[in-house]
């Protein structure tokens, strides 16, 4: 379902964020009587982060990706350091496991929050009984994309907020049918509140109205339904871990079939000389007996 036309405002006035601040309370008080039902907030995943607690020193910060670490994805050495894409606990891919150092006090780094869908929900149920108004919340981190230069904005966490516009099923405006079209919304949602927030404005909170028809009840899928699942992956690995992955397989793979192969050469060696060797032994142990020699009492030979 599209929309004729939609609104995008900032939010101000809200303070910096520290550990154990009530975001609801923030939030509420920031968007006193400006907000109805329908508006969708996009939340920068940052303040979220910073009243969870999830600040660790800056000396950490190759642990701290470590640790938020799954898998690694790819990695590049430059000359400011090493790159790492990863697929971090919550099944994002990102650079550095989402671990970010800008916009954060000095000497600290955040990390995403534990579990965005439910920091989302908290927010979402917190702000509909604080303002009464029937509000969606999405929370909004900056991500690059492969093969495309730069970063947008994607949800990483959303709550009373449809994440897809599924169009499969459905048909064209030529009546063809759409097989595999579902735009993913709440990355567009989370891409348009940037335009307004900015990167170095200290504005976190951005709100979107007219698209009402895409808020609902809070327990609709969260972000989390976004992330493509690991079957339905081409692209799980970087062009140079996939050659040194099929590379070693292949190392591996060779020298089991090597050594299969050469020990059943062994073997076929080792039984032929056996036999070989055994067949000369008994010929020569005969022999004389054919000649008498070697004749058991009474024999007839």
């Amino acid at each position: 379902m599209s929309a004729a036309g939609f609104g995008v405002r900032r939010l101000d006035g809200i303070p910096e964020v520290r550990p154990g601040d009530d975001l609801v309370a923030l939030i509420a008080t920031a968007a006193e009587g400006m907000l109805g039902d329908g508006d969708i907030l996009i939340v920068t995943s940052k303040i979220v982060s910073k009243a969870e607690g999830r600040i660790v020193a800056a000396d950490d910060r190759e642990q701290a990706i470590t640790d938020e670490t799954e898998r690694v994805v790819a990695s590049r050495r430059h000359a400011g350091g090493v790159t790492r894409i990863v697929e971090n606990r919550l099944g994002i891919v990102a650079a550095a496991a989402g671990v970010d150092a800008s916009n954060t006090p000095e000497g600290t780094v955040l990390l995403l929050p534990e579990d965005p869908d439910a920091s989302a929900r908290a927010l979402a149920a917190g702000l509909r009984r604080a303002t009464g108004a029937r509000v969606g919340v999405l929370l909004s981190d900056t991500l690059g994309r492969p093969w495309r230069e730069g970063q947008t904005d994607i949800a990483i966490g959303a709550a009373g907020v449809r994440v897809f516009d599924d169009l499969r099923g459905s048909t064209d405006a030529e009546g063809r049918p759409l097989s595999v079209t579902m735009p993913c919304i709440a990355d567009e949602l989370c891409a348009t509140g940037d335009l307004v927030k900015g990167k170095a404005s200290g504005c976190p909170v951005a709100v979107i109205s007219g698209l009402g028809h895409l808020v609902g009840d809070l327990d609709l899928a969260g972000a989390a339904a976004i992330v493509r699942r690991a079957a339905d992956d081409l692209f799980r690995l970087g062009t140079d871990e996939a050659i040194a992955l099929g590379r070693a397989e292949g190392v591996r793979a060779g020298y089991a079939n090597g050594r299969a192969v050469g020990q059943a050469e062994g073997w076929s060696a080792g039984y032929g000389e056996g036999w070989s060797s055994g067949h000369a032994a008994g010929s020569a142990g005969r022999a004389p007996s054919r000649r008498g020699a070697l004749r058991p009492e009474g024999s007839l030979l």
